[in-house]
């Protein structure tokens, strides 16, 4: 079977994926976590799961590119210059970099890039979620990556129609924008909406995420399909054939 290699395995996505890997047709390699060479792991894996934090990317990268092994990126709160380093490294290897691993987070993206094509400037779509109290970074990965879909369906760029919270006398909103707003508490799993609100009509699309092991699951099939692709920088639709 394909063995994994973990960074972040110690961490809440790394234990889970360590407990289903088998049943999902994989077996673990090992785990690396903070402190901890990259490098022996990335030698010894067929292909490398990271769900660590931003700050241990780029050594990761490094490690899988020295090493020739695919690595699957699940690891939120991405900077710009992280995302140079993963275009950068997967000139070399393959690299899959999602904001979220589950198949049905996935099959919402393409919807939201459909609707937001099909749909003028004039309905407005903003983005919310909820997640765990103990969840660093606002918006969410997901939220990014549904807002991406959003802008790509408009052919135009989340950079140039982001809109992060309202407080305060802001004004009427402006037409085109995408706006995100950002719910913390409990134990909640991650839960997304995205809402198309037209003159009279609204349309909304969403998910909920009820148990941790649907990003597990959806992150061993994303390794177990990249483990034999080539160099290049891939996405979770292709693993489901979208």
């Amino acid at each position: 079977m394909t063995a994994i290699g973990i960074y972040g395995s110690a961490g809440r996505m790394g234990r889970v994926i360590t407990a289903i890997a088998e049943d999902e047709g994989a077996t673990i390699a090992g785990g690396v976590d903070a402190g901890d060479d990259p490098a022996p792991l990335a030698a010894a894996a067929d292909v490398l799961v990271d769900f660590s934090t931003p700050a241990a990317i780029e050594s990761h990268l490094a490690a899988a590119v020295e090493a020739g092994t695919p690595i699957v990126i699940g690891t939120t709160g991405l900077t710009a210059a992280h995302h140079a380093a993963i275009d950068a490294a997967a000139a070399r290897v393959a690299v899959l970099q999602t904001g979220n691993t589950s198949l049905g987070v996935t099959l919402l993206g393409i919807l939201v890039r459909d609707a937001a094509a099909r749909l003028g400037p004039e309905w407005d779509i903003e983005i919310a979620e909820m997640h765990h109290r103990h969840k660093v970074d606002a918006p969410s990965g997901t939220a990014i990556l549904l807002g991406e879909a959003a802008a790509a369906g408009r052919e135009t760029t989340l950079a140039d129609t982001r809109v992060d919270g309202r407080a305060g006398l802001t004004g009427a909103r402006s037409e085109g924008t995408i706006g995100f707003s950002s719910l913390r508490g409990g134990t909640v799993v991650g839960d997304h909406l995205v809402v198309f609100a037209g003159e009279g009509e609204r349309i909304e699309l969403g998910h909920r995420g009820e148990d941790r092991t649907i990003f597990a699951r959806g992150a061993i099939k994303a390794a177990l399909w990249l483990a034999d692709k080539p160099a290049g920088r891939y996405q979770m639709a292709e693993v489901l054939g979208l």
